[in-house]
C-alpha cells in the first residue's frame, strides 16, 4: 500500500531514520565519534551521561545502521558508519551552517535580549 508516491514501509523507515537524528544524547554520541573510535565507558566520560542513556542510544544507532561496533578484548569500539552516516553528517554541517544556524544564532540573541 503506498501513501502518496511512497510505500507505508518506506514512510515509516524515514520516521525510523529521521527520528533518530531528533535526540540529543544519538547526536553528541555521532559527533564524538566522527573523530575515532570510542568505547561506552569513553562515551559515557566524555558526554557526562549516564552508562545506561549511552547503551540505549548505541543500540538504536547500531540497529538503524549509523554506527558499527567491534569487540576489541572484552570491550566493544562504537565507530561511525563511514561510508553513509559520515558523508551524511558533513552535508547536514554545510546545510546548517548555510541556513540554519543563522536561525539560531538570531533566536539567541532575541532570547538574550528579552532576558535583560
Amino acid at each position: 500500500m503506498t501513501v502518496g508516491y511512497i510505500s507505508k514501509d518506506k514512510l515509516k523507515a524515514y520516521k525510523l531514520f529521521f527520528g533518530t537524528l531528533t535526540s540529543k544524547d544519538r547526536l553528541l554520541i555521532i559527533n564524538a565519534l566522527r573523530n575515532r573510535v570510542k568505547t561506552v565507558n569513553e562515551l559515557q566520560k566524555e558526554l557526562r551521561l549516564e552508562q545506561t542513556r549511552v547503551s540505549h542510544n548505541l543500540r538504536r544507532l547500531r540497529n538503524c545502521g549509523f554506527v558499527k561496533v567491534a569487540q576489541q578484548g572484552k570491550y566493544r569500539a562504537y565507530s561511525l558508519n563511514k561510508s553513509t552516516i559520515r558523508p551524511l553528517m558533513d552535508m547536514i554541517d554545510k546545510h546548517m551552517e548555510d541556513f540554519c544556524i543563522r536561525i539560531v544564532s538570531h533566536r539567541n540573541k532575541k532570547e538574550f535580549i528579552l532576558k535583560k
